[in-house]
């Protein structure tokens, strides 16, 4: 793996490596559940999900569990991007605004990291569909790290 560094956050993990890693941290039938990969960044990370008819609430919109759950995988893919494969990294906090509706369409989730640790880390994730300007919801989402 290649450790990248901007600013104060080192990457030490790559999309692969973290896509690769969550596929294994995660039961098999659930992962497609969560979005996959498509970019790791210092301080950043970025999943797409396109949302299947399971994923949707009366009224054809993608549901607010199913954004919850991609919030929290995200923000858990840009902390084990900078922490390595940690397992045991674990959500103490979320909490999540929903902006406007979501709709049956891919969806793309933006974790940047705001603080990293020794014990915890803070996420901002940001969750948007046709243009990053008019995000669909937004998350702050933090992690206890063992």
């Amino acid at each position: 793996m290649k450790r990248t560094e901007v600013g104060s956050y080192q990457q030490i993990m790559d999309a692969a490596a973290v896509a690769a890693f969550l596929d294994t941290a995660f039961p098999k039938d659930t992962r497609p559940v969560y979005g996959r990969v498509s970019t790791v960044a210092p301080g950043y990370a970025e999943m797409r999900l396109d949302p299947t008819e399971a994923m949707l609430r009366p009224g054809r919109r993608v549901s607010g569990p199913t954004l919850m759950g991609l919030a929290d995988v995200v923000a858990y893919a840009v902390v084990i991007a900078h922490v390595g494969p940690v397992a045991m990294a674990v959500t103490n906090t979320l909490t999540m605004n929903f902006l406007r509706a979501c709709e049956m369409r891919m969806i793309v989730a933006e974790a940047r990291l705001l603080k990293l640790g020794r014990r915890l880390a803070v996420v901002d994730v940001r969750i948007w569909q046709d243009s990053e300007d008019r995000p669909v919801a937004q998350a702050t989402v933090g992690y206890a790290l063992p």
